[in-house]
């Protein structure tokens, strides 16, 4: 006897329907699961064969075959375990020949016959159409419930399934759930660190609420204890708030990644990701031997943070390149091409040199040529992509005993969302939602100059040696000052605040000659940057 029982598999964050079909018939006893297989579906061949023997079926001794079809697509993952005893069980007359018709399943199962909940529910109930139910684990009836409308039905056990597939028709209907139709989170957004804890560094805060409205990466250069990563785990207090299409976007990703599982809302809270400096390529970028959204991915909507920078392998920090721009990153292997968001803030922290306190000569004791080694380890086309490069000095003994309350988190963000709104206004119907995503080819459209301001740029293209892309970024971090200023127009107030931000690096990456101006002053730099205290 022959049956088909549809399911899903998972290919970067969405969900594509495929079917498993069972095939028993007389020859020798034989059980084959079939189709472009990875090696965890291939197991589910003894998983299923014993959850079917210790809820009481014995597969009969016939020629058993199992087919997921489409064989083209690559099938991953334990969740072919529910469809495929299904499938064998109506093929042998256990369950109702029409019985699983307009059913989707999904689930694994242990060797006790207990359904356990895997990844990726969620972009599964995405991709349901109406006519269609679900059938799952309980332990991922929360995460379904979180689609608006869908119908699904959650299970603990093999028996459980067996028993309602043999109900009549409208006693199954009964059992039938149905996910509200709108989202009740009760969940509100509480961030640990806010910019009220942060003492003096006004510069710093100042770039931050600038990368904050406008999307735009931030480079973070100083001595330990700074406020360099305190910074960085407060940018996402004063980031404007998800909406409804990045809320779902981050809960698919982190579904696939099995981290939504038991959760009852979806991902309100901008995600905060800071991978050690150890990590791999496949962990920053994805894929692996069982391909997953990787350290960029699961930062979507939210902020990188590289702590450390010099200290990650080079591979790992040029992997970056593309997705910084593309805001996304396609996984390219043999069979198959994988393409996950990478739609991410990045922040980056470093030390000036490898004991830290470069170019304080009575403290740092590093060689020219230790200095240079270190800084090289970043390449002059990932500089290119970072819009601010912010230095910070030693935090003074009179702002730590300091009593006036530093402005807040919430304070900031009032400002930065000013500037959001402007931002959605200005770019409505265009795809774009922040400055920073503003295409060369309408650069002209939303970042008009006039000629004081043309000649100001030429004389920093031309005594800066700015790259063609580090302009275009100076025109885009200038927009977000004049909309954060409440100017219409980019002026050379904006203007030259945006290059401040973007020329420190030089004083790092620019010719050797830096080294002994720095000798010669013999002080702690300060940031060129305006001072906004």
């Amino acid at each position: 006897m022959y049956s088909s029982v549809e399911t899903a598999v998972i290919q970067g964050i969405d969900a594509i329907s495929v079917f498993c079909e069972a095939d028993v018939s007389d020859g020798l006893p034989v059980f084959d699961i079939v189709g472009f297989l990875s090696t965890e579906v291939r197991e589910s061949r003894e998983r299923v064969r014993t959850a079917l023997r210790n809820a009481g079926f014995h597969l009969p001794p016939k020629r058993i075959t199992v087919n997921i079809s489409p064989a083209s697509i690559k099938k991953t993952g334990t969740g072919f375990d529910l469809p495929i005893a299904c499938a064998i069980l109506s093929a042998t007359g256990v369950i109702p020949e029409d019985a699983l018709n307009g059913y989707l399943m999904s689930g694994e199962l242990s060797l006790e016959s207990e359904i356990l909940p895997v990844s990726g529910i969620l972009p599964v109930a995405l991709s349901l159409t109406s006519e269609k139910i679900l059938v799952i684990s309980e332990g991922n009836s929360k995460e379904a419930s979180l689609v608006p409308g869908i119908r699904y039905v959650s299970f603990s056990s093999l028996g459980e399934i067996i028993e309602f597939f043999n109900l009549p028709p409208e006693r199954r209907t009964e059992r039938i759930k149905i996910s509200p139709a709108s989202e009740t989170s009760l969940y509100t957004e509480d961030y640990d660190i806010d910019f009220k804890e942060i003492k003096g560094q006004k510069v710093l805060r100042r770039a931050a609420e600038i990368s904050a409205a406008g999307h735009h990466h931030l480079i973070i250069i100083g001595p330990p204890g700074s406020g360099k990563t305190m910074a960085a785990k407060a940018i996402p207090s004063i980031m404007p708030p998800m909406k409804s299409q990045e809320k779902i976007m981050i809960s698919k990703i982190c579904s696939v990644a099995g981290l939504m599982q038991g959760e009852d809302h979806l991902m309100e809270k901008r995600p905060f990701i800071s991978p050690h400096h150890s990590v791999s390529v496949a962990g920053l970028s994805g894929g692996g031997s069982r391909p997953g959204p990787g350290a960029i991915s699961l930062a979507t909507s939210g902020v990188l943070f590289l702590d450390e920078l010099p200290e990650f392998s080079r591979e790992a920090l040029e992997i970056l390149r593309e997705p910084l721009e593309d805001k996304t990153i396609t996984l390219t292997r043999c069979k198959a091409n994988i393409t996950y968001p990478a739609d991410f803030l990045m922040i980056c922290a470093m030390n000036p040199c490898p004991c830290g306190y470069f170019p304080d000569l009575r403290r740092c004791r590093c060689t020219d040529s230790q200095i240079h080694r270190y800084l090289s380890k970043i390449s002059q086309p990932l500089l290119d992509r970072i819009d601010l490069a912010v230095e910070t000095g030693p935090i003074n003994f009179d702002d730590l005993l300091n009593k006036d309350q530093e402005e807040s988190s919430m304070e900031i963000r009032e400002r930065v969302m000013k500037a959001f709104r402007i931002q959605e206004d200005r770019f409505k119907g265009t795809g774009i939602i922040y400055n920073s995503q503003i295409p060369p080819h309408l650069l002209d459209r939303f970042c008009k100059i006039g000629q004081e301001e043309t000649s100001f740029l030429k004389s920093v293209f031309n005594d800066s040696a700015v790259s063609a892309r580090s302009y275009h970024r100076i025109l885009k971090t200038a927009r977000t000052i004049a909309d954060l200023n409440g100017h219409e127009d980019i002026k050379v107030p904006e203007l030259m605040e945006a290059v401040s931000f973007k020329t420190p690096d030089k004083k790092y990456w620019g010719d050797d000659s830096r080294f002994k101006h720095f000798k010669e002053k013999g002080n702690i730099c300060q940031s060129k940057s305006m001072n906004y205290g």
